[in-house]
């Protein structure tokens, strides 16, 4: 696993070894990028569940400008702070060792608004509505955020949240990704 493009391509990053996490693999986030990007003029971008960081480090090296990733585990945290240090992000990326309903509070208290919202939670734990949903109704996205959700391929998401709807959905092996514009 590595980033793919922009400032900081090549870099190879770590994730949690074993089988608690499940890495966005090269080719499935190089995809995501082409379609929602494939770079940004900076921007604030949030990512749920975050694993190994590798979407916010992702979308930083693109030209995002910060980075609020929401992760519970601590061993996850420490892999996505290293990712951070050897991309030479650790000023832009803000992690928050919490689970991830508690993402709006903390942004809102911090008065972040959000431009590129990632939700990429264990298949187990299908959490998308609710949260998608939180973060729309706590009014934090900016007019023309994307939210961006990793998914089983047999898990059908809502056409929209809200005033987001869901304009691309594409299946990679065992994945799906939903994007949603307002």
């Amino acid at each position: 696993m590595r980033v793919v493009a922009g400032s900081r391509r090549g870099i190879p990053l770590k994730s949690l070894p074993g089988t608690n996490t499940r890495p966005t693999s090269d080719k499935v986030k190089e995809s995501v990028f082409n379609m929602i990007g494939p770079y940004f003029d900076g921007g604030t971008v949030v990512e749920l569940f975050g694993g190994s960081g590798s979407l916010s480090l992702e979308a930083l090296s693109r030209g995002a400008d910060d980075a609020y990733v929401f992760e519970k585990n601590a061993k996850a945290c420490s892999i996505i702070g290293m990712n951070a240090e050897k991309c030479r992000f650790t000023d832009q990326v803000h992690i928050h060792r919490t689970d991830a309903r508690n993402a709006v509070q903390i942004l809102q208290r911090l008065n972040v608004q959000v431009d590129l919202l990632f939700i990429d939670p264990p298949y187990a734990e299908v959490k998308f509505y609710q949260l998608a949903q939180d973060f729309v109704e706590a009014g934090i996205l900016t007019e023309h955020a994307i939210i961006v959700c990793e998914h089983e391929k047999h898990l059908e998401l809502a056409d929209s949240f809200g005033l987001f709807e869901k304009t691309k959905n594409s299946i990679y092996g065992n994945s799906a990704i939903s994007i949603y514009r307002r």
